[in-house]
């Protein structure tokens, strides 16, 4: 079985494209009928995202932490125990590709990090900061980002290196750098495709949202 593990804090506007961008990817052909479980941690929401996720054919948690490490552990924690050996990570804020995980699952390796396109930017990101951006960004092989929108981890390494910690940003580099240290091997691609929103007002202090944010303060 593969798992979708998917963090929402208060994700209304988003959420839905996202699950049905994740359904479309677990049914893919290429994966030959294996089982596809989406799980959803839903983390001190107070909008409407729960109720949007229960009109979807996805598994459900809540949690009031205000940590994405801790949701990210705990989802993960959930999905190995339903038997999990992949564990593709994605946010709430983005939509993966149809091919999604079998582009991850294609590469053969313990992880993959993939990149992430940004869907639209927001009407106040100036031009220069886009320019800073695209400069700054290396859309191909061999990259070196860790995106949480764009992670894809094998159970036997993800146990080894000891699983998400419950930091409240950059669990996800530090996952890689612990796989790093066990010697897990990690493939730096480009072809696992996912959209992400280019919104400033970000969910983990110190995010993707922040960096965008630091852009713009460069002008």
């Amino acid at each position: 079985m593969i798992g979708i593990l998917i963090p929402v804090h208060n994700e209304e506007a988003l959420l839905g494209e996202c699950l049905d961008a994740a359904l479309i990817a677990a049914s893919h052909p290429g994966l030959a009928g294996e089982a596809v479980q989406v799980l959803v941690v839903l983390d001190s929401c107070t909008d409407s995202s729960a109720a949007i996720a229960e009109a979807f054919q996805v598994q459900r948690l809540e949690v009031q932490a205000r940590n994405v490490g801790h949701v990210r552990g705990v989802g993960a924690r959930h999905l190995l125990n339903q038997g999990a050996r992949w564990i593709s990570c994605t946010d709430a804020d983005s939509r993966v590709a149809p091919d999604w995980l079998v582009a991850q699952l294609a590469l053969g390796a313990d992880a993959v990090c993939g990149t992430v396109t940004v869907d639209a930017w927001s009407e106040g990101f100036d031009p220069a900061a886009q320019i800073r951006y695209n400069q700054a960004y290396q859309a191909r092989d061999g990259h070196r980002h860790i995106h949480g929108a764009n992670l894809g981890i094998s159970a036997g390494a993800y146990v080894r290196a000891g699983g998400f910690e419950p930091l409240a940003c950059h669990e996800d580099v530090q996952l890689v750098r612990n796989l790093e240290r066990c010697g897990a091997s990690i493939a730096w691609s480009h072809s696992p495709q996912v959209i992400t929103s280019a919104r400033l007002e970000a969910r983990a202090q110190g995010g993707f949202g922040d960096y965008l944010k630091s852009l713009m303060l460069a002008s």
